[in-house]
């Protein structure tokens, strides 16, 4: 894990103000999902796209491989062509990327508020314990800023990832990650190295090896 931040510093050395900001956001995914919470995600545009990216890393393996334990290949095999499904299956770790929504997305904006979109899911899918994860490259997005203001009354932890102001979503996370960029493609493209290093990072605590057993 500290080698992969090694790297991480060596490849970007401009993410270094940024260092101790990463350390924290990757405990707490890790926290977060010791406890059996859940990983929620929202952002606008391309940080939508960046929000199914992390969840795809996630989800299913991304560096190492995450094969099921005998004992749950076992009971696949009660079940008729079980055995071979499961030996395609593969252990995740729960992320919802909030921009996926898109019937919600459409009939609430619509129906209600464009800007209380993700607040509206954060209220419907967060739960205590949860976190939540904002990506907005200005940390002023209206619908983001709401979402953050819902997950912290609703008892979830908040990651922002933003430019290097951060925005009004400084002041409303419990971590924000601030990359030393201002134009919105810059500040993404040091977004995916930092979420890249946080889900390997987190992938190699519970996931350490492939297993053998």
């Amino acid at each position: 894990m500290e080698d992969m931040l090694k790297e991480l510093m060596e490849r970007y050395p401009e993410l270094g103000s940024t260092k101790s900001e990463i350390i924290n956001a990757r405990n707490m995914v890790i926290n977060t999902l010791e406890k059996g919470g859940k990983v929620l995600l929202c952002g606008n545009g391309g940080s939508a796209a960046d929000c199914d990216h992390i969840s795809g890393e996630l989800l299913k393996g991304f560096l190492n491989k995450r094969p099921l334990t005998q004992d749950d290949l076992n009971r696949f095999s009660t079940i008729e062509g079980g055995y071979d499904l499961a030996c395609k299956l593969q252990y995740g770790l729960p992320a919802i990327p909030l921009p996926a929504f898109n019937a919600l997305i459409s009939a609430f904006s619509n129906d209600v508020d464009a800007s209380a979109v993700y607040a509206q899911l954060v209220m419907a899918l967060g739960t205590p314990g949860d976190l939540l994860v904002c990506l907005t490259t200005s940390g002023n997005s209206v619908n983001i800023i709401n979402a953050a203001m819902t997950a912290k009354n609703r008892g979830l932890s908040t990651i922002g990832m933003t430019g290097s102001h951060g925005g009004k979503l400084l002041s409303l996370v419990d971590c924000c990650i601030r990359v030393p960029e201002e134009e919105t493609y810059k500040v993404q493209e040091l977004h995916l190295p930092v979420y890249h290093y946080i889900c390997a990072a987190v992938e190699a605590h519970f996931f350490p090896q492939e297993r053998t057993d």
